[in-house]
């Protein structure tokens, strides 16, 4: 008997879903050796669980999803989460430093009708996760070696180095030490190799905190290319700024 593999969607907007339809021939192979029991995003067809292997794409934001993740990691033997969202709370954990009735407020006609939890967390607040496959979105390549080791049965070969070290693989000369251009390149984590740097732009954090995270060492460089306070915090806080906030603690302590 196949494999399964099962795709969930929480709070999220598709994008590392999107990912996986992308792979295009890699998906087509793919169905070839596994069962697709689970993926709304592709087919309207579900087969009950147990799954092999479940990718869940984005962050708790209520009750509801709360519930189904549990349930969802009851009916999966591997559980991956995949995208910034399911792995950082994604750009929707801003509201983890404001007040989340106010938005409703201000945002909605009717905020009554609106159940959200004060706070948007990631899979792994919830339950235990095998492996999160980080970016925003996730890399192709990084998706189809996760999918393919756990259905091996290995670890998958994901590096948690920093952006720095994919820009000198390409040649790509560093914008910072060239341009004075501001950079999370150095704290996120490698796997979009080094796009933003290739058009003479610095990195954003779209992957996260990278495996050696040295913000007191860059601060200093963002505040001399002309970054204030307020503009690093605002740089720190976009598409992982749950996950970098611990980094920021860090320093105030």
């Amino acid at each position: 008997m196949a494999p399964t593999l099962a795709v969930f969607k929480l709070a999220s907007c598709d994008g590392c879903q999107l990912t996986l339809l992308d792979c295009e021939d890699e998906l087509l192979a793919l169905t070839g050796v596994v069962e697709i029991a689970h993926f709304l995003e592709a087919t309207s067809a579900v087969a009950p669980g147990p799954y092999d292997l479940s990718l869940v794409e984005g962050s708790v934001t209520t009750a509801e999803d709360a519930e189904r993740i549990r349930a969802i990691r009851a009916a999966s033997r591997h559980l991956v989460t995949i995208g910034a969202c399911a792995t950082a709370g994604g750009i929707q954990a801003l509201r983890n430093f404001a007040d989340v009735d106010e938005y409703r407020r201000v945002v909605y006609a009717h905020p009554e009708y609106v159940e959200t939890l004060a706070t948007s967390t990631p899979v792994s607040a919830h339950v235990d996760v095998d492996f999160e496959l980080r970016g925003c979105p996730i890399d192709r390549r990084q998706l189809i070696e996760v999918i393919t080791a756990f259905l091996a049965g290995r670890k998958p070969d994901i590096p948690d180095h920093s952006v720095c070290f994919e820009c000198k693989r390409r040649g790509t000369v560093c914008v910072t030490v060239a341009h004075g251009t501001p950079c999370l390149g150095p704290v996120t984590h490698a796997g979009c190799g080094a796009l933003c740097p290739a058009y003479h732009r610095g990195c954003f954090g779209c992957f996260g905190p990278s495996g050696s995270v040295n913000l007191p060492a860059l601060i200093p460089l963002l505040r001399r290319d002309g970054l204030d306070e307020d503009d690093v915090e605002r740089f720190l806080h976009t598409f992982n700024a749950a996950a970098f906030e611990k980094f920021e603690k860090e320093l105030e302590t």
